[in-house]
């Protein structure tokens, strides 16, 4: 979609992008860092450690004590970070930055985080990991209070409502704009009084806090923390505003207290695996979801097969549980960018092996356990299950360590329109059929919660955001609703680039 209007604005704010690589786009990540002598370079090398989360931008601000410094570029971290001039050009003891994968918001400079502006109380930078459902009305209201908006992104509404807000005080002219907002957000902000850092009521998205030295950290993933060699002190909470300064760190919680409901996903596929999220394992949730999975759909079957790399955890799970000796039976190159050129109709079909390749020595004859995070449009999954029958599968029976996909999220996560989810679309056996394999069978919604720890979902207040399995979203979908009911499948199918 391209642009300028109000309608288009609307199109932006709701739309949710189908994309080439059939698999959920993880969001955005964040990282920031206060009371350190080289923060930007602290700030670059958190980055590179959630570059899984964004690749589209990526950007830093730091603060110096007497004047902000940034720099946004468009693609990775490497190449636009890993250069000591432009390093020592963001100087100062502390710097938040963003990676970026556009949920909201046209892929150009002006949406790259993190957004910056002059107040009337100083410079304010912000880095912002979520999506806000109720933006656009919000935009509305402030253009027609007077604001200028130089950017399409959902996050530039936040520093609108801090620079209109009748508080006095910066905080609470911030915490004034937060109570406004709905939907899911961790926030990274930068001023000249300090650092905040703040994970919406319901804590759908991550963000973890650490030491390295005598300065705080806040990320979206303790990874981050153990590459910068920080020292992980616990996650942020749901409804916890964190404020760092001279004068030390204090914790706030300004909001109405609600039950939390982080998102389930970030478990299944999204989070690295050498994470801790919400005070859990990455990878021995997922070890865990293999497991539930062979219990719940146990096949007979020569090997369980991972779909690289996300796959993987749950493979080792499944095969520790059924007994089915795990193997590599499908190779990853991690040498192809998403830009490579397909020139003619028959490369592009070939397409998929440039990312994967069967192990035809290991697969000929065999039948094929084929454990993948998740289906969304089932078109990755019909090429990979037609590639381990052309290198010779007997048979080969698709295992998903995840419920069906059957609902978009509006919380940060792009995912495709209900209409091109194939599990909206049709029922495990139509789906069975669609990608040509011997059987399938997803992980229950319940059997995810066990992997988790919990006894089952509680359906009267789920402990996580389902939404994209249930399709129980945990706020309103404001900006949704405002648009006309014959409008929403249009605005929901076009994507946003």
């Amino acid at each position: 979609m391209r642009g300028n209007g109000a309608s288009d604005g609307l199109k932006a704010m709701l739309t949710t992008n189908p994309f080439d690589d059939d698999k959920l786009r993880e969001e955005c990540g964040v990282f920031g860092i206060w009371g350190a002598d080289t923060a930007s370079a602290v700030v670059a090398l958190g980055l590179h450690a959630l570059q899984h989360r964004g690749q589209e931008a990526a950007g830093i601000t730091s603060y110096d004590g007497r004047q902000f410094h940034s720099h946004r570029a468009q693609g990775h971290v490497a190449g636009n970070f890993d250069r000591d001039d432009i390093i020592r050009s963001l100087a100062g003891q502390a710097a938040i930055g963003h990676v970026r994968y556009s949920t909201t918001g046209e892929t150009a400079l002006r949406n790259v985080q993190p957004l910056f502006a002059e107040l009337s109380s100083g410079g304010f930078a912000v880095g912002h990991n979520g999506n806000i459902s109720n933006a656009l009305r919000l935009r509305r209201e402030l253009n027609r209070r007077g604001s200028i908006f130089q950017s399409t992104s959902d996050t530039e509404v936040i520093i609108h409502l801090v620079a209109t807000s009748s508080y006095r005080t910066l905080l609470d002219r911030f915490i004034d704009a937060l109570k406004q907002v709905e939907g899911a957000y961790s926030l990274v902000c930068l001023t000249a009084e300090g650092m905040l850092a703040c994970r919406d009521p319901l804590g759908v998205r991550p963000l973890v806090m650490g030491r390295l030295g005598d300065s705080y950290i806040f990320a979206s993933e303790t990874v981050a923390l153990d590459v910068v060699g920080a020292t992980y002190i616990r996650s942020v909470e749901p409804g916890e505003l964190i404020v760092v300064s001279e004068r030390g760190l204090k914790s706030i919680r300004p909001f109405a207290s609600v039950r939390p409901r982080p998102c389930i996903f970030e478990h299944v596929y999204f989070s690295r695996p050498d994470s801790i999220v919400d005070g859990s394992s990455v990878y021995s949730v997922r070890k865990s979801i293999g497991a539930e999975l062979a219990r719940e759909n146990p096949v007979t079957a020569d090997y369980v097969v991972p779909v690289p790399d996300s796959g993987v955890p749950a493979a080792i799970g499944y095969a520790q549980e059924s007994g089915i000796p795990f193997e590599l039976g499908i190779i990853r190159s991690h040498y192809v960018g998403r830009t490579f050129i397909q020139p003619s109709e028959s490369i592009r079909h070939l397409g998929v092996k440039l990312k994967h390749n069967a192990n035809s020595a290991l697969i000929q004859g065999k039948s094929i356990v084929l454990i993948d995070d998740s289906i969304v449009r089932g078109t990755t999954s019909l090429k990979i299950v037609q590639m381990l029958r052309d290198a010779g599968a007997r048979e080969v029976h698709m295992r998903i360590a995840s419920p069906p996909t059957r609902h978009s999220c509006f919380y940060g996560v792009d995912t495709p329109e209900r209409a091109k989810l194939l599990a909206a679309q049709m029922n495990i056996a139509e789906m069975c059929g669609f990608i040509n394999a011997d059987s399938l069978a997803f992980l229950s919604i319940d059997g995810l919660y066990r992997a988790l720890g919990e006894d089952l979902r509680d359906e009267a207040e789920p402990q996580h955001c389902d939404a994209c399995f249930t399709g129980d979203y945990p706020t309103r979908l404001t900006d949704l609703e405002d648009s006309e009911p014959t409008d929403q499948l249009a605005l929901l199918a076009e994507r946003y680039a």
